[in-house]
C-alpha cells in the first residue's frame, strides 16, 4: 500500500511546505510512530522558525538530511543538530520547545517524527537527549544510519519506550538490496530523495510505502540512487486521542493539556530563545474528541 502525503504549512511565519504522511485517513500509526512530517529540500532563509509550543504524551524525533537547527526547551536545553545526529525529546507529562534553522544553513531538508508513549510511561518527567554518534552499516551499494532500535545486527542507544526501528537508508545508483525485517513489525518506507521500487511497486517521491506484519524481507531497488527513511514497530494497540501537539486517552485530558498551556501553567516554564513568543493552542472542535485505535479500514 502506498500513501500520498497531504501538504500543510509549517508556520505562517515561514510558509514552508510540509509533506505529512502520518496520521493518514487509511493509516494512523506504524508501530508507535504516529506523525511523519517531511520538509525540504529548500534554500528558504529561516526555513525552520517555530516559536515555543508544548508537547504532552509523546516523543519528538528530529532528523536532518541537510541543514542545521537549534533546539531550545523549557528544561534549559540548547542543542544544535546536524545531519546524522539525533535529537529526541520525551515530552512525558509536559515540555515546551522551539526550533530555529541556523543562518548559515544553505539548504534545509529533514523530517520531524513523533512516537506515542505507551500508557505505562506517558506521565514520566520530560527528558531531552542528543545523540551525536549513531551506528552506521555499510555494505556494497548500501549505507544505513540507524536512528532508533535494532537493525541488521546493530543497536541504537536512543531512548525509546516500545519496540521500534528507525533508519536512514542510502542506496547507490543501479543497486538492489533485500532489507531484513522482523515479522512481528509493520513498516513504512518514505522516499525522500531519488527513485525506488519496493517489492515490484514504484514509490513516488515523498510517498510512504506501507508493509503489514508478516514479512521477513523487503526488496528495494533504485535506478538513480535513493535516500529512504525506514520506520517500523510492533502494532500499537492502545486507543489514543491525538490533537494538536498533545496525545492523551480522553477528551477531558486534552482539554486539561490545552488549558495548562494557554493559562501558562508551571508545567511549561518560560525559556529564552531567538524567536520570541509562544504559540497559543487553537480552539477545540465543537465536538468531543473520541479515542481511536490502530484501525486500518483499507487494510484489515
Amino acid at each position: 500500500m502506498i500513501l500520498s502525503p497531504r501538504t500543510v504549512k509549517l508556520t505562517t511565519r515561514t510558509g514552508i511546505d510540509i509533506y505529512r504522511s502520518l496520521p493518514h485517513r487509511s493509516l494512523r500509526t506504524i508501530g508507535a510512530w504516529c506523525f511523519i512530517d517531511h520538509f525540504g529540500p529548500t534554500s528558504q532563509e529561516d526555513a525552520m522558525s517555530v516559536a515555543a509550543h508544548p508537547h504532552v504524551g509523546l516523543q519528538t524525533v528530529s532528523w536532518l538530511f541537510d541543514g542545521k537547527v537549534e533546539h531550545r526547551d523549557s528544561l534549559g536545553s540548547i542543542q544544535i543538530i546536524h545531519p546524522g545526529q539525533l535529537n529526541i525529546m520525551t515530552a512525558g507529562r509536559g515540555i515546551a520547545h522551539s526550533e530555529l534553522s541556523a543562518p548559515d544553513a544553505k539548504i534545509m531538508h529533514g523530517v520531524q517524527l513523533w512516537t506515542v508513549i505507551p500508557d505505562t510511561f506517558r506521565n514520566t518527567a520530560p527528558i531531552f537527549d542528543h545523540y551525536p554518534d549513531l551506528p552506521v552499516i555499510r555494505k556494497k551499494g548500501l549505507k544505513v544510519r540507524l536512528i532508533v532500535g535494532e537493525f541488521m545486527n546493530e543497536e541504537s542507544e536512543a531512548r525509546i519506550f516500545s519496540p521500534l526501528v528507525g533508519a536512514e537508508i542510502n542506496l547507490a545508483p543501479g543497486s538492489t538490496y533485500q532489507l531484513p525485517l522482523r515479522p512481528d513489525f509493520e513498516y513504512g518506507a518514505l522516499l525522500v530523495v531519488g527513485d525506488i521500487v519496493i517489492d515490484a511497486e514504484e514509490v513516488p517521491l515523498t510517498n510512504l510505502y506501507y508493509s503489514a506484519p508478516g514479512k521477513s524481507m523487503l526488496q528495494i531497488s533504485t535506478v538513480s540512487g535513493a535516500k529512504v527513511l525506514l520506520l517500523g514497530g510492533v502494532p500499537f494497540l492502545e486507543e489514543i486521542v491525538m490533537w494538536w501537539n498533545f496525545i492523551g486517552r480522553t477528551h477531558d485530558e486534552i482539554v486539561a493539556m490545552r488549558d495548562d498551556w494557554n493559562l501558562e501553567s508551571d508545567d511549561f516554564p518560560y525559556f529564552v530563545d531567538k524567536i520570541g513568543g509562544r504559540i497559543p493552542a487553537p480552539e477545540l472542535p465543537n465536538l468531543r474528541l473520541q479515542p481511536r485505535g490502530n484501525i486500518r479500514p483499507d487494510i484489515n
